[in-house]
């Protein structure tokens, strides 16, 4: 059984590594990384071994994590493809480890802003003159803050004691 449930579980690292590369490099999450994660959640769950209680607190943690996602975005505060790999990871994690997912997603949230005001200070403009444009871009004053990667830093740090892993891994 586990051939099967470990690949399964490597989905989600996966996908939230690509979404926080794509939103550093592009500063957008593709739709497809979230779709992808809430389609991929069924087979998980269900070779999981996950019970029934646990998969229904998954669901209605990752819909708390979507209006919670959406009330960001309305703020101003995430983008839009932030808010939905919020929910996407909210839901593969589930309740409990929700709140310290929180809790790391907003301190891996604070540390990036930080390092990128570093990279905005004008210290390392000669070193960021000869980097990739995506770099530049993201020492460019007044830029945003590609918030998708506090959030997969967030989710990576809290996987392990999430419902599902929490089930595989005992």
């Amino acid at each position: 059984m586990h051939a099967i449930q470990i690949p399964l579980l490597l989905i989600f690292p996966a996908l939230v590594i690509v979404a926080a590369l794509k939103d550093v490099t592009s500063y957008t999450i593709p739709n497809w990384i979230s779709l992808a994660l809430l389609v991929a959640f069924v087979p998980a769950a269900v070779v999981s071994g996950a019970s029934l209680p646990a998969i229904g607190l998954c669901l209605a943690t990752g819909f708390g994590a979507l209006l919670l996602g959406m009330g960001m975005f309305a703020a101003g505060w995430i983008g839009g493809g932030d808010a939905k790999l919020f929910a996407a990871s909210a839901l593969w994690i589930g309740w409990p480890a929700a709140f310290p997912f929180m809790l790391s997603t907003g301190l891996a949230g604070g540390a990036l802003t930080m390092a990128i005001l570093a990279l905005r200070s004008g210290w390392l403009e000669p070193v960021l003159a000869g980097s990739p444009s995506w770099l530049r871009k993201l020492g460019a004053q007044g830029g945003d803050i590609p918030y998708g990667v506090a959030i997969a830093v967030g989710a990576l740090a809290t996987f392990p004691q999430g419902a599902l892993a929490s089930a595989i891994l005992g």
